[in-house]
């Protein structure tokens, strides 16, 4: 058996359905399937249709059209994820599951308003997108009394990228000092600091889609011209951005990586993307091709490392190539350099980071009446000043862009 009762463990015991009518055949889904409908009927999950993923929803669209959403991003790493879990044997409900959960915890305007909320709360545990992912799934969305989802182990264990707490120096963690409790009991047996395969899966999953997307939404917005990698200046910035950023990589080894992305045929063939509908299919095509490129280059090395049976789990680790993740860190640098450092952008940033800063003073002094009826709850429960501004940076993370920009209205005067 690929995974076993200590992966599909769940931390609490759960009744049997009460609504099944007499005579009907009993459930045959798996305890992962199960794990995969809690999250896709999850409110959690639907808000993320309302948060940026670059640009905010609604935001631009005369130039950008239907701009991609949190929403839209998670479901394409599930979609990415799925299929390389098939190909190594792990359970692609598993992985899949992961994906549409991995961005569960961002709070309004994507990774702009996690900065401003890390900033509220430094004296109180920081903010981070991942620990609020798994404090969703465990404590906050509702489904199961102080459990949250409820979700196996294995599932939650693989939406943990970052299986550490909070360390003087380093900028991501997956728990908060107050988790620890539920952390311990999913990380049970596993090695210390390491992800599971699952995970690993649907990081490399939301590394490929953020990356070729984010470029394929940038050239449709006409704020990305793919034949300024036939320029030698240009290949250098943005071989400099993904040196540092995104890449260990020698720069020498960037900048030459750089200037063969358009031997690609499919990448070559979408320079000089005018909007016409041949435009758009050679476009698409790209995309498809690039993704694919990516996602079987991992498989075929990690199956060339650990052979063909089913890996799952702590068995095996996933093998990216070299050279596919120098292209994925140019990709991710093509996007950085030319939607996302936009000046107009960053002084749009600043401000929704104020904004966020004056919600949580603004609501601190109107709660716990203003909050949300479950947060108020919290609230009154809260031991201390550093729980009750938990249950305020939960609240505000919780809000859509579009319910923060009209919260910040009602409250902050």
């Amino acid at each position: 058996m690929k995974y076993t009762a200590h992966d599909t463990a769940r931390l609490y015991d759960e009744p049997a359905k009460g609504g099944v009518l007499p005579g009907a055949a009993p459930s045959r889904r798996s305890p992962f399937s199960r794990d995969r409908a809690r999250v896709l009927h999850s409110a959690a999950l639907r808000r993320l249709a309302g948060k940026t993923q670059v640009v905010g929803p609604g935001e631009g669209t005369e130039v950008y059209g239907v701009p991609r959403t949190r929403l839209t991003h998670s479901l394409e790493v599930a979609q990415i994820g799925r299929e390389i879990a098939e190909e190594l044997g792990c359970d692609p409900d598993v992985v899949d599951t992961a994906g549409l959960a991995h961005d569960i915890g961002h709070p309004p305007f994507g990774h702009n308003g996690e900065s401003a909320l890390d900033m509220a709360a430094r004296e109180h545990g920081g903010f981070e997108g991942n620990a609020q992912t798994l404090r969703i799934l465990t404590r906050l969305e509702p489904k199961e009394p102080a459990a949250g989802l409820n979700l196996t182990r294995a599932v939650l264990d693989a939406t943990v990228k970052y299986p550490w707490p909070r360390i003087e120096g380093r900028r991501k963690f997956g728990v908060y000092a107050d988790d620890q409790a539920v952390f311990g009991w999913i990380r049970e047996g596993a090695p210390e600091r390491r992800c599971c395969l699952e995970a690993q899966v649907m990081d490399w999953s939301d590394d490929v889609a953020y990356s070729v997307h984010d470029v394929e939404d940038g050239v449709r917005a006409g704020r990305i011209a793919l034949g300024v990698l036939a320029d030698a200046e240009e290949r250098s910035a943005i071989a400099e951005l993904a040196a540092a950023h995104f890449s260990a990589e020698p720069l020498s080894e960037l900048e030459a990586a750089a200037a063969h992305l358009l031997d690609l045929s499919a990448v070559a063939a979408a320079v000089g993307y005018d909007g016409s509908l041949g435009a758009q299919v050679t476009l698409k095509r790209l995309t498809s091709e690039l993704v694919g490129r990516f996602a079987s280059a991992a498989v075929s090395e990690t199956r060339r490392v650990y052979g063909d049976g089913d890996l799952t789990r702590y068995a095996a680790d996933l093998v990216i190539p070299r050279q596919a993740a120098v292209e994925v860190a140019l990709l991710k640098s093509l996007a950085l350099r030319y939607v996302m450092s936009d000046p107009a952008r960053l002084a749009m940033q600043e401000r929704q980071r104020e904004l966020l800063t004056q919600l949580l003073k603004s609501l601190e002094q109107h709660a716990p009446e203003a909050l949300e009826p479950a947060f108020q709850s919290a609230w009154r429960t809260a031991a201390n000043d550093s729980e009750r501004h938990r249950v305020l940076i939960d609240q505000v993370a919780s809000l859509t862009d579009a319910q923060a920009v009209a919260w910040h209205g009602a409250f902050a005067h």
